[in-house]
Order: structure tokens, then C-alpha cells, then sequence
């Protein structure tokens, strides 16, 4: 009975710890390319870059998925070349029924383009960067070495400390407190 007890309380303890410093997960978003512009060729003044600065100032996850809204036109998911060169004979996937949605499904580079040649080279083309999941790290990374100086030490020494999983430093003392009676009164 006593070693089921601690087994238990170790059990919940652990589960604690593994929920409290478990990743946050964020809902899948739907994003319209282009906004209320959709996806069309740009105006010659803003033709390099329009649908690339729509794409910066997103932020893309797994699971995301891009709204094509479009009229005599197409979009073409393509290679690093295919965008590069407005070349759309090799397409990873082509759609042209003017509504048209992409499930960002990996992390990394998408390039798409216009099936026309003519509207990719004016600009209707666009690469979207999906961020790679990964665990929060709850340490900060190593600063660069700085020149020697009698000075006193930086400010961001505070933040590296500051920024060790408060999870971890509260939950360890919590769990000697929770067993602690239980080692003592089946000991």
C-alpha cells in the first residue's frame, strides 16, 4: 500500500511538471494572400515585392493554410528554380478555379507564382518561410565573448537567469514537500 502511494504521487508530480513546462499549442490560422487585394498582379510600382512583404509580416506554422483569391489567373507551388525563373512546367501542385487554399503542411520555404509567365515576372509571386516547430528552451542562448574591460558585468546576465524555467524551481521543492510526509510515515 505505502509504494503505491508514492508511486502514485510521483506519478502526479511528474504529469505536473510535463503539463506545466509542455509547449503551448496555437490554433491552425487561415490567412488571405494579399488581404483584401487578393492575389493579382501588383501595380508596376510595387511589383518586386508586394506579395513578399505580405509574407514577412505573417507568421506561418505547420497547419496554417493560405486563401488564394484570384480571377483569370492561377497559382502554382513551385521549386526554389521554378520561382526564380517564373517557371511553372514542373508544379508541385497548380490550382486555377480562383479560389484556391494551401495547407502549409512543413516548416520551411514555399515559392508560389502566377502560371503566367508575364504575371510572375510582374510580380504576382511570393515565397512563405514556415517556421519549423520546436520545444521552448528555457535557457537563453550563450552571448558572444565581449573585449575584456574592467567594467561592471552586462545587464543581460539577469535575463539569462531570469529566463530558466520558473517550472522547474517551484516544482522540485513542491515535490519533496508533497512525499515528504509519506517517506516518513511508511519509512
Amino acid at each position: 500500500m505505502a509504494s503505491s502511494i508514492k508511486v502514485l504521487c510521483a506519478w502526479m508530480v511528474i504529469s505536473l511538471v510535463l503539463i506545466i513546462n509542455a509547449p503551448t499549442l496555437e490554433a491552425v490560422k487561415e490567412f488571405k494572400v494579399g488581404d483584401e487585394l487578393g492575389w493579382m498582379v501588383p501595380s508596376p510600382t510595387n511589383k518586386t515585392s508586394l506579395y513578399n512583404q505580405w509574407a514577412s509580416r505573417n507568421r506561418f506554422r505547420i497547419g496554417d493554410s493560405l486563401v488564394f483569391e484570384y480571377q483569370n489567373d492561377s497559382v502554382v507551388l513551385v521549386e526554389k528554380w521554378g520561382y526564380y525563373h517564373c517557371d511553372a512546367s514542373k508544379p508541385i501542385v497548380a490550382f486555377n478555379n480562383g479560389n484556391s487554399t494551401v495547407t502549409l503542411d512543413r516548416s520551411g520555404l514555399f515559392y508560389f507564382i502566377s502560371g503566367s509567365p508575364d504575371h510572375c515576372r510582374n510580380g504576382l509571386k511570393m515565397i512563405v518561410d514556415v517556421m519549423s516547430p520546436h520545444r521552448h528552451n528555457p535557457l537563453s542562448p550563450a552571448f558572444p565573448p565581449e573585449p575584456f574591460s574592467t567594467a561592471s558585468p552586462p545587464a543581460h546576465n539577469a535575463a539569462v537567469l531570469a529566463s530558466v524555467s520558473l517550472g522547474s524551481f517551484v516544482m522540485a521543492p513542491v515535490a519533496v514537500l508533497l512525499l515528504q510526509p509519506y517517506y516518513y510515515y511508511f519509512d
